[in-house]
């Protein structure tokens, strides 16, 4: 946004301190002009804006998220082996990796409401149908159908946060505290998506719950619409390819340093399951597993919580490397408790931890992404945080061998590794000029 771009656009001699508190004293300044603008008229936010978005973004997010789910359930009490569930399942979130491919229209489009409508309700479409035929074709056809599906599963994702700086207005605290409500709607939909799936498998059975999150997908397209409209932030010439993107991300230090430390706390905290399934027949009962993994999750709430009510302030860059170590210090003392009680508060602050994290990704791609690709950037993260994720949780599996707490202590260690070279570069580099909006 303006007050990243701002100071992120002068070159950075004299240290990454001074860096710093030009960037502080910069976003001041556009903090303040923003106000002035707004209360003079110049810049009016969409009212109800955020509510809106809020809401849209819950829907198709808990139907993305709830759909691996429902679809395993099907396929299990259609009777077919655990390998074939596992490949359905695996065939919605593997194609999350080509979302960037498709992401560029996003940028270019007109109305970026139509694009993410229509990805919503493409998804929904192709899981209700898969679901339907699920129980009497082979498994391959649901499977293909599926796997278009979470082709579009990005768009739903990082594509609908990429609409949120428009909405949020120019001031930096604006645009954190609609962040924070963001992480919120991340968080609630994650835990919403798989609960109502798993409520309603109970009750009226899996192809009930399939359909009705098809159908929250579709109905969460309307929802889009209803967003405050943004026009083309450039022209469509000026749009990167996804490939050039990707490589403009590298080419900028704060993106850079954002896309990696997202992946790796990505891969770092989809450990905790694998950890809480592991560990709890040594506290009492394998039930004890849900209850650590509902602990996590409703750690990441609270810490929503707290950034509505404190956003984080100062420069992006530099929380998003802070923060990395606070998930880091977290995933530790995770790895150290000896009993149940101490791990379930244990996990409830590392659940804090990466909802403040991914607040300060958040900012980050906001405010350092260039505009003609800001959909792209956001998508691109998104995307390699969740094949990052898939990956952690596959080798903590293979990493259990021994003590259950091995795993854990393991990408503590890759988080502190990782955030100390992400440190070294934000010194050693104070002159880059790095991309912005």
């Amino acid at each position: 946004m303006t007050s990243a771009s701002s100071a992120d656009a002068m070159p950075r001699g004299g240290g990454a301190d001074a860096a710093a508190d030009a960037a502080a004293d910069a976003a001041a300044a556009a903090d303040a002009a923003a106000d002035a603008a707004a209360r003079s008229g110049e810049v009016e936010r969409p009212r109800g804006g955020l509510a809106r978005y809020v809401f849209a973004a819950t829907l198709v997010r808990s139907a993305d998220g709830g759909a691996v789910v429902a679809i395993v359930l099907l396929a299990q009490h259609a009777g077919l082996p655990a390998w074939v569930s596992g490949l359905l399942g695996a065939s919605i979130t593997a194609p999350h990796l080509l979302g960037p491919f498709i992401s560029r229209r996003l940028d270019t489009a007109r109305d970026g409401r139509i694009v993410i409508a229509a990805a919503a309700l493409v998804h929904g479409a192709l899981l209700g149908i898969a679901a339907l035929l699920l129980p009497h074709t082979w498994a391959v056809v649901p499977a293909l159908l599926l796997g278009v599906s979470g082709l579009f599963g990005p768009m739903l994702t990082g594509g609908i946060s990429s609409r949120l700086p428009a909405i949020a207005g120019p001031a930096q605290r604006h645009q954190r505290r609609a962040q924070s409500w963001d992480v919120a709607s991340y968080g609630v939909s994650g835990t919403l998506g798989p609960a109502s799936v798993a409520w309603i498998a109970a009750g009226p059975g899996p192809l009930t719950a399939a359909l009705v999150l098809a159908g929250a997908a579709i109905f969460g397209a309307a929802a889009v619409l209803a967003l405050p409209r943004q026009t083309a932030a450039a022209d469509a010439a000026a749009v990167p390819s996804p490939v050039q993107t990707l490589r403009r991300i590298w080419g900028s230090g704060p993106l850079r340093r954002t896309l990696a430390l997202t992946v790796t706390v990505a891969f770092s905290v989809a450990v905790l399951p694998i950890y809480a399934v592991a560990v709890a027949p040594q506290f009492g009962g394998a039930a004890l597993a849900a209850a650590l993994v509902a602990g996590y999750g409703v750690g990441n709430l609270v810490g929503s919580a707290i950034l509505m009510a404190k956003p984080l302030p100062g420069d992006a860059d530099r929380l998003v490397v802070a923060l990395c170590f606070a998930v880091a210090a977290a995933l530790a003392v995770v790895a150290a408790m000896p009993t149940f009680a101490a791990a379930l508060i244990a996990c409830g602050a590392a659940g804090v931890a990466n909802a403040l994290f991914f607040a300060a990704t958040l900012a980050a791609r906001s405010e350092y992404a260039p505009v003609e690709a800001r959909g792209q950037v956001f998508i691109w993260v998104g995307a390699l945080k969740i094949a990052a994720g898939s990956a952690g949780t596959a080798t903590a599996g293979v990493l259990l061998f021994g003590a259950a707490w091995m795993p854990v202590a393991l990408v503590a260690g890759v988080c502190v590794a990782a955030g100390l070279l992400s440190a070294r570069s934000r010194s050693r580099s104070p002159a880059e000029h790095e991309g912005s909006a």
